[in-house]
């Protein structure tokens, strides 16, 4: 018997792994932190509003979730930004 699975609708087309402070452009639904202390120099989102999480040091793990369209980590971080 076959089963039907539906399409995940958080699906990626793939990812990016970032540890440059090189600005990256592109759009993202999702960006984990592989490193401890890891803070954005810049962080561009479509759908937030409110504060901004640059310049904070996040812990490994730390997931934020969104439009992105564009960041630059600090010296020293890592990520894993998952595309759109």
């Amino acid at each position: 018997m076959t089963t039907f699975q539906r399409p995940d609708n958080t699906y990626s087309i793939g990812g990016d792994f970032v540890t440059s402070t090189d600005a990256k452009t592109g759009r993202w639904n999702r960006i984990v932190v592989l490193k401890n202390n890891t803070s954005f120099a810049a962080l561009t989102a479509q759908n937030w509003t409110g504060n901004s999480i640059v310049n904070e040091g996040l812990p490994t793990g730390f997931e934020i979730q969104g439009v992105f369209t564009a960041f630059t980590l600090n010296n020293g971080g890592a990520v894993i930004a998952y595309k759109i």
